[in-house]
């Protein structure tokens, strides 16, 4: 349901179902967002475009037809990155998003790391709980981390990128103190094991001169972009056009023809807990807005 008129207008509303994951401020009515709908759509995303860049599978596909023609000799030599298993991937806002990040990471033999807002010491905190979960995905109980991390400060973010990772996957909210969480400093740290940065979440994230002077020097092996700043696409000439080994998509990686089926299974999960007085899915926390 949308609410298309001011809340104090509608004052027997109890539930306000959005089609989307985030929300904006808003203090007098109670919102539930969708939660759960975009993890696996998501993660495929951000695993097809880290192999697609690590295997430089780009290098072989034939997009016109003139390029069938062409020799491939030479490309049996391309630098490509080792393959998964070993690898550490750390995960920066373990959500539903992150957790269905991290199931596939494991699938594919990488060691995961995640890392909070708060502290999750305990196998009860750890868990998924009130939120929507597509069957047979996600990290429901949260024991797929081999190491947790919290905390959004500086200081915090630093000490969890300083963990060796391969892979760095943005996967938690926009607000005043994850804006710009990623700028040079913090490229500095991945740059010790050339890390890969991958971003699902969103642009402002990221201090994009920075990233552009990443990838430039070397920094970093690559980006792969869903969400920029601006968003996508970007002007023409925008520096990050320029920048070498950066996949950018605009804002489509939650696209999936399951995406309103998944919707109406949290309305009609939420409308069985009204009636019987139980706690919704996906209630937006109002302290966070998400």
């Amino acid at each position: 349901m949308f609410l298309p008129q001011p809340a104090h207008l509608m004052p027997k509303v109890r539930y306000v179902q959005l089609t989307s994951a985030g929300v904006y401020k808003n203090k007098d009515v109670v919102f539930y967002t969708t939660n759960g709908v975009h993890p696996p759509q998501i993660a495929e995303w951000v695993f097809s475009t880290y192999l697609i860049m690590t295997h430089r599978l780009l290098d072989y596909a034939i997009i016109t037809p003139q390029k069938k023609g062409k020799s491939r000799q030479g490309l049996f030599n391309s630098d490509v990155r080792a393959d998964s298993p070993g690898m550490r991937i750390g995960i920066l806002g373990y959500g539903a998003i992150g957790r269905q990040c991290a199931r596939v990471a494991q699938a594919l033999g990488m060691e995961v790391y995640a890392c909070t807002r708060r502290e999750r010491a305990t196998p009860e905190q750890r868990r998924d709980g009130g939120s929507y979960c597509v069957p047979g995905t996600g990290d429901p109980e949260g024991t797929i981390p081999v190491k947790w991390f919290h905390g959004s400060s500086g200081d915090a973010v630093n000490d969890f990128l300083a963990q060796g990772l391969d892979i760095l996957v943005l996967s938690l909210p926009l607000t005043e103190q994850t804006t710009s969480m990623i700028g040079r400093e913090q490229f500095e740290i991945l740059a010790k094991k050339q890390a890969f940065v991958s971003n699902v979440a969103r642009g402002k994230l990221i201090d994009m001169d920075a990233l552009v002077d990443a990838l430039h020097r070397g920094k970093i092996r690559g980006a792969a972009l869903d969400v920029t700043d601006p968003e996508p696409p970007l002007p023409d000439d925008h520096p990050l056009l320029a920048a070498p080994n950066v996949f950018i998509t605009p804002h489509i990686s939650w696209k999936t023809p399951s995406y309103w089926q998944r919707i109406l299974a949290i309305v009609e999960a939420n409308l069985e807990r009204l009636n019987s007085e139980e706690s919704l899915l996906n209630v937006v926390d109002k302290r966070y807005h998400y």
